[in-house]
Parts: structure tokens; C-alpha cells; sequence
């Protein structure tokens, strides 16, 4: 069975060979250990199965701006972002809508031929998708920013104000972001793929950023306007959302998300199982919030508790590792990597 079919039956709980995975290390990781974390890669090709010995730059001067430290940049939409945290994504500090009065005269970048920070290439995105098909891998593409995009252009403080005052513009607002993704999922569907996934964080460490009836009167109606539009072409839905978001995984569901991935601390490992387990594929997120500070042992009890709980023959489950900093030891580097093949690959 090829990753491609192994991931179509995992979503669709038909019965996988292994559990789908990801291993992710950001460049503070790879900076740290460098050619130590080449070996761990290297030790484990089923998990970095195209890893190249001497493809990472440690060099942060070759980062595209918005990672590079104290550096400002704005990008397509209008957004200005400052990076605190060297190979680490900036935060926006600067919004084109924080005022309403410029909402009239507001573009928004033409998706056929800009993403959010340089031109769109559908040439060689095409190549790529069609390297992915060939290969047997999974074909997918990303769709860009949903409900975080309106808190680049107001400002969170702003646009939390919105959700409580509601004002005609935030609706206006709204729809045109929704033109706007659809307009680029469209372009995406033609290419005939398996998978489109939308980045979307509306979760804090304790709960949504607004209540659910917010989310139920101003975001889901779009959510489930694109998300449906994809699975009626017969593509999967895949959302990432951190936070905890446990009070709409059912509407989630409604919306016709495939696949989602709850973040492990936030949403525990209890709140996950009975929200998800056999209705709704989990891309579990491991505590990459504990990573700097656990043991190597802590780390695998930790992903071997979720396989325990989560993990079912007829699928639903995937799990995701991702480093983010370098301040995580190797030996958590190493134990992850370990973990995650004795138990995607039994």
C-alpha cells in the first residue's frame, strides 16, 4: 500500500496498514544540533524517507525576511509583520483595516496570481503536483488563511471588538475573505486532488477566541460553504487549528472537515477522544510545548498513551510531531523519532 492509499484509508477509517505521521523540525531545531540531527533523520527513513545529508543552511541570512530577527516586512495583503524570534514566523503588527474607513477603498491580492508573500507560480505547482501523483503520494495543496486572516487585517483587539459589537462591516468583511479563498480553491481543484487543507488558529491555551455562538453566527456559514464545495468535488478537507477547540468539533464535522489537528495539551488527551475518536480523523498534535522539558521516557509514554487511546484498526488517527525549538534536546529529538516508528509501524 502506497502513503497516497494508506492516508486516504486512515481519514476515511477503511482500514490502514500504519498510522499516518509527520516529523517536523523548524530551523532554530536543525540550528542547534546540525549534523547530530542529520544522523536521527538519516537513522529513520521511513519518517524522512527524501532527506538529503547537507540540505539544511544554518545560515539565518538566507531565511525569507519574516523569519529573520528584527527584520519588519509586509506582505501581499497589506499585513506588516515583525520577527522577535529568529527561523521562527513573525507576528503582524501592522493592519490595513484597522481602521473601517479603509475597508472601501481595500483590495484584497488577486489569488490567480499572488499568495500572501510573492507571486503564485501555477507552473511549477503543477509540476509538483503532478511528481506527487507519479510517486504515489498523497496530492495536496494549501488554501491559505481563514479566521486568522481577519485578525492580520483589523487587529486581534480589534476584531475581537467586532464580535461583540457587531458591526455591518465585520459581515462585509467576511464574504469577501470567503470570495477570496473560493476564487483560490478553485484554481487548486482543477489540478484533481486528493487533499486541500486551510489554516485557520480561532483557539487559545483554554478556549476559543470567541464564544461559540460567534463562531456558529459568523464563521462556521463560510467554513461550511468551502469546506463542502471541496468534498462534493470529491477532496478531502484538512483544517489546522491550534488552541483548544472542543466546543465545535461537531460543527467542524458539519462543515465537512476530513481530518483536524487538536493540539494534545490544550485539548487533553481525554477531551480529544471523546470528541474525535471514530467520528472525526485526529492528526494528534504532540506536546510541543513539553518537548523542551521532558524526558526521552516522558516523550515516549506520552505518544504511546495516545496510540492507546486513540488508535482503532478501522483508522482515524494520525499523529504529528513538531519541533519548534532550539532548546529541545536531541535525546527528545531522537525519542520522538524512535517512538514514532515503533508505534506508526507495528
Amino acid at each position: 500500500m502506497n502513503e497516497r492509499e494508506n492516508w486516504l484509508r486512515a481519514v476515511e477509517f477503511r482500514y490502514p496498514e500504519w498510522i499516518p505521521y509527520s516529523v517536523g523540525f523548524s530551523f532554530p531545531t536543525w540550528r542547534a544540533h546540525r549534523q547530530n540531527l542529520e544522523k536521527i533523520a538519516l537513522e529513520h527513513p521511513r519518517l524522512f524517507p527524501d532527506f538529503i545529508p547537507g540540505s539544511h543552511n544554518w545560515d539565518p541570512a538566507t531565511l525569507p525576511v519574516v523569519y529573520r530577527e528584527g527584520e519588519t516586512y509586509t506582505d501581499n495583503w497589506g499585513c506588516t509583520w515583525l520577527n522577535i524570534q529568529e527561523g521562527l514566523e513573525g507576528q503582524v503588527i501592522g493592519h490595513p483595516l484597522a481602521d473601517w474607513s479603509a475597508l472601501a477603498a481595500y483590495r484584497m491580492p488577486d489569488p490567480l496570481t499572488l499568495d500572501e508573500r510573492g507571486p503564485m507560480d501555477w507552473v511549477k505547482a503543477g509540476e509538483e503536483i503532478a511528481a506527487k501523483r507519479q510517486a504515489g503520494r498523497l496530492v495536496s495543496a494549501a488554501a491559505g488563511r481563514l479566521f486568522d486572516r481577519l485578525y492580520f487585517l483589523r487587529g486581534f483587539e480589534n476584531l475581537m471588538l467586532d464580535f461583540a459589537l457587531e458591526p455591518s462591516e465585520l459581515a462585509q468583511l467576511i464574504d469577501r475573505l470567503e470570495e477570496n479563498s473560493t476564487a483560490l480553491v478553485d484554481r487548486w481543484l482543477a489540478f484533481g486532488l486528493d487533499m486541500i487543507s486551510f489554516h485557520t488558529d480561532f483557539g487559545t491555551q483554554s478556549g476559543l477566541m470567541i464564544s461559540p455562538v460567534k463562531f456558529r453566527q459568523y464563521i462556521k456559514p463560510m467554513f461550511a460553504r468551502i469546506f463542502t464545495h471541496c468534498r462534493q468535488q470529491g477532496v478531502h478537507v484538512y483544517l489546522s487549528s491550534d488552541g483548544r477547540v472542543l466546543d465545535v468539533v461537531d460543527d467542524l464535522i458539519e462543515c465537512g472537515v476530513s481530518a483536524h489537528d487538536p493540539q494534545l495539551r490544550a485539548n487533553t488527551l481525554e477531551g480529544i477522544a471523546r470528541a474525535y475518536k471514530g467520528r472525526l480523523c485526529a492528526v494528534v498534535d504532540l506536546d510541543r510545548q513539553g518537548f523542551p522539558f521532558m524526558t526521552p521516557q516522558e516523550i515516549r509514554d506520552d505518544i504511546q498513551r495516545v496510540v492507546d487511546v486513540m488508535a482503532d484498526p478501522s483508522g482515524g488517527l494520525m499523529l504529528l510531531a513538531s519541533v519548534y525549538g532550539g532548546n529541545v534536546p536531541l535525546e527528545n529529538c531522537a525519542a520522538i523519532c524512535e517512538k514514532l516508528e515503533d508505534v506508526c509501524f507495528p
